[in-house]
């Protein structure tokens, strides 16, 4: 790496639990000059707290925060043919406020970091916005990725459960898409980004949730069991936790065919 060289760190920082922070993680924040922290409105400043709270106890001294506010996404468009163009139009305003945090905010030859809930990987769209910014040749820079512990990874830990079962697949897909990943007899199906609680038509159809919201929070809401039995009750947990919170971020898994073997 030339020593003008602007370089970036996505960094995975786990589900939300401080303690699923890995070593290389750790390393990776104590590396960083600058950390850049986009933050989602007021309702949402317990996601920027922890991510202060977890500077404070991993890297020594006051590391320097530059914050930005998230751009507006439209998200009426989440369930019509717009959709996909809401989210290109969000992931532009998204890299033009990124590309100018870069530029302005971290000279050639430093270290910047952004921390990402989860895995950067899975369902997280810095990786896309610094290729767009990379592409626009405004700004160079060059960066590494250091994974973390999704969601989906958390979500089988609590329940204590395998992700898979011998031989099958699993399917990862947004809620709005879950119909189509319907029926599936080969494997079971990890869902996110459900705003609209789609496992509420699933009744009837003999298969097993195991829900998790705000996982590996003091917030932490766990429930598993047949859909038929739970799906009224998840509902209505879910409802009175957004209303509490303002937001709600959750995963499931819905298990196909369970034959009783994790029961």
């Amino acid at each position: 790496m030339s020593s003008a060289t602007r370089h970036l760190l996505v960094i995975g920082i786990g589900a939300g639990d401080p303690d699923h922070l890995t070593l290389a993680a750790v390393k990776a924040m104590r590396r960083a000059d600058v950390f850049f922290v986009l933050g989602k409105g007021r309702e949402k400043d317990s996601l920027t707290r922890l991510r202060r709270d977890i500077l404070d106890e991993h890297v020594p001294g006051h590391p320097r925060i530059v914050e930005a506010e998230d751009p507006w996404r439209d998200r009426s468009q989440d369930e019509s043919a717009g959709y996909a163009e809401a989210v290109h139009d969000w992931r532009r305003r998204r890299a033009d406020v990124c590309e100018r945090l870069i530029r302005e905010e971290l000279a050639p030859g430093r270290t910047g970091a952004f921390l990402v809930w989860g895995d950067p990987s899975l369902y997280d769209s810095t990786l896309a916005i610094l290729e767009d910014i990379k592409a626009r040749g405004e700004v160079t820079f060059d960066h590494e990725v250091v994974p973390g512990i999704s969601s989906v990874s958390a979500l089988a830990a609590r329940h204590r459960i395998n992700l898979n079962r011998v031989g099958r697949p699993v399917h990862i897909t947004p809620g709005r898409r879950l119909s189509e990943s319907l029926p599936n007899d080969d494997g079971d199906i990890v869902v996110m980004l459900d705003a609209h609680e789609s496992f509420q038509h699933l009744a009837g159809s003999g298969i097993w949730i195991y829900w998790g919201a705000y996982i590996g929070t003091p917030d932490e809401i766990l429930i598993s069991g047949p859909l038929d039995e739970v799906s009224d009750r998840i509902r209505r947990v879910r409802a009175e936790a957004r209303a509490e919170h303002g937001w709600i971020m959750d995963t499931y898994l819905l298990r196909i065919h369970p034959d009783g073997a994790d029961g």
